[in-house]
């Protein structure tokens, strides 16, 4: 049997629906209850997302069905250096649909969608845990390039305050001991008798 067709289209006012469902998915496989997905994807915040001129999502289907998602976001590589690049922010297949090819062809969409917006790059931010997902964006040749670590502000600002760290005990000195414990003479109570 061979692979399904997949089709892939640009969000549009009436694929506003159709990604949203999409996306509610995605939100509960990630964690979120099904509710608080709901609530989020309802308020509004979304079509008003799909909306902004920076921001462009592509919808693919099999079989008529939606299967999976990619949204993307015009940016630079960096603040510092004016590269134009696309970032992928989202890459979602659904997982009645994975390894058929859908994400492929969501990249193909993205990959054109940067050849049209005059930019060299794509980017994706890949949780460094995601062991499958880190294996499919390598094949495709994304390279790594930094580590993106997170904060919240009140952390930061007890760190930098010099909260006091917990004592560690050194583990060469747990060693040292250890070796001083086993070159000490035992106790023989056949001699002290």
């Amino acid at each position: 049997m061979g692979r399904a067709v997949v089709s892939v289209q640009r969000v549009d006012e009436s694929l506003h629906s159709q990604f949203i469902e999409l996306w509610i998915t995605h939100r509960i496989e990630g964690g979120t209850t099904p509710e608080a997905a709901q609530r989020l994807a309802l308020d509004g915040t979304l079509r008003n997302a799909l909306q902004r001129n920076d921001i462009c999502a592509f919808i693919a289907f099999t079989d008529g069905r939606p299967a999976g998602y990619v949204v993307l976001a015009d940016s630079t590589r960096s603040l510092l250096v004016d590269s134009p690049c696309v970032s992928i922010d989202m890459l979602f297949v659904h997982p009645d649909f994975r390894r058929q090819g859908i994400g492929r062809s969501l990249l193909a969409a993205a990959s054109r969608y940067a050849d049209r917006q005059g930019c060299e790059h794509l980017a994706s931010a890949v949780p460094a845990g995601d062991r499958d997902a880190n294996r499919f964006f390598a094949r495709l040749g994304f390279a790594p390039e930094t580590v993106r670590r997170v904060a919240s502000a009140a952390t930061l600002q007890r760190k930098l305050a010099g909260e006091p760290r917990p004592q560690r005990v050194s583990l060469d000195l747990l060693q040292r001991r250890r070796d001083l414990r086993a070159r000490r003479p035992r106790h023989d109570p056949k001699i002290a008798g």
